[in-house]
């Protein structure tokens, strides 16, 4: 699915470690050790198998691993991607842009009201969602409108 996206040895086991637990497909895992934190991405349709009822898989998990971790649906379109890890902000639309200088940017407008939930305390979840936006599709930056 991501030819592109290299796995360190760590990652591995993380992956081979959730996916005997709750039997999702992971795509991707990245360790996040300045704040603490798994980010994997799991198959289209398996965040529910992943998370578990009540989020008891998840919560399994953070408990042996010591970590937080996050979990966003893997779409091969960057606009699906995009709006759907931005939940539980609710998205007008997405654009995205070629510029002249060979940039692509994805342009996201959101309710007034959920720009905050978009960008995140500190701009946690816009720095997650530009590093995945890039990881994946390429794209240069995310501008939340």
């Amino acid at each position: 699915m991501l030819d592109n996206v290299k796995i360190t040895e760590t990652e591995m086991k993380f992956i081979q470690l959730l996916q005997n637990m709750t039997g999702a497909t992971i795509v991707d895992c990245i360790v996040d050790d300045e704040n603490d934190t798994i980010i994997f991405t799991v198959k289209k349709g398996e965040v529910g198998l992943a998370v578990g009822k009540g989020g008891e898989k998840i919560k399994r998990f953070r408990n042996m691993t010591n970590k937080q971790v996050e979990i966003y649906e893997y779409m091969p379109e960057a606009d699906k991607f995009i709006k759907n890890a931005l939940k539980p902000a609710k998205v007008k639309d997405i654009r995205l842009v070629d510029r002249m200088e060979g940039k692509k940017i994805a342009m996201v407008n959101v309710e007034p009201k959920d720009k905050g939930i978009a960008i995140g305390k500190n701009g946690a979840n816009i720095k997650k969602i530009r590093f995945l936006a890039e990881r994946y599709f390429q794209l240069d930056t995310v501008v939340i409108n």
